[in-house]
């Protein structure tokens, strides 16, 4: 299989930690894709349209799009246990990744108004209120003891994402101060090497 990816993406790396914890990662070969707002890459859209990061190849030559779903279709084939198979305990986690990826959403939308957008047609308000969700959502999980203690799945994967983003590329934005249970789960996590392998080099 192969698996687009970029060791700055939040989204690729959510699939490269699930694909270790399942035993997968040495069937995946990485192939690094370059994707950016206003830039062109005429290969890559041949692939997606969607010009998004990652997309898994499989070796039937089947192309899966979304992190989600891949790591769905990654723990299906492996008989992991990343994803709750039914009940209440699924759509819990379903949920909570929704939130998760919309909060990396709005992450990757206010990088690209800060670093991408020319100078004079920056929208603040439209950013700030990008950021706000993003913050308001990690409140919401600093209190989900569920979640933080819970059973290492992909809601715990996508929240190590979320916040190993956030130290990527808003390293003053002051999360850990104010999110002390956050912290503690990230510094928990980073112990598992599945993350620490994935950790985004220095900005």
């Amino acid at each position: 299989m192969k698996l687009t990816f970029s060791p700055a993406s939040p989204f690729a790396r959510k699939v490269r930690i699930a694909a270790i914890e399942l035993g997968l990662i040495d069937k995946i070969e990485l192939v690094p894709a370059s994707v950016a707002p206003g830039t062109a890459n005429e290969d890559y859209s041949k692939i997606t349209p969607l010009k998004k990061l990652p997309v898994l190849i499989t070796n039937d030559g089947d192309v899966i799009l979304d992190s989600y779903v891949i790591v769905e279709y990654l723990n299906e084939m492996a008989g992991g246990s990343l994803i709750p198979d039914y009940g209440p305990r699924r759509w819990k986690a379903k949920t909570n990744h929704s939130l998760i990826n919309g909060m990396l959403d709005s992450m990757l939308l206010c990088r690209y108004e800060k670093m991408v957008r020319p100078q004079g047609l920056q929208w603040q308000a439209w950013s700030d209120d990008h950021w706000n969700r993003a913050w308001t959502g990690m409140a919401r999980f600093e209190n989900m003891p569920d979640v933080l203690n819970g059973p290492f799945d992909i809601s715990q994967i996508g929240l190590v994402c979320v916040l190993g983003y956030a130290d990527f590329r808003f390293a003053d934005c002051g999360w850990r101060k104010a999110y002390p249970k956050l912290d503690a789960f990230h510094q928990k996590m980073l112990e598992r090497p599945s993350v620490k392998i994935s950790v985004p080099p220095p900005a």
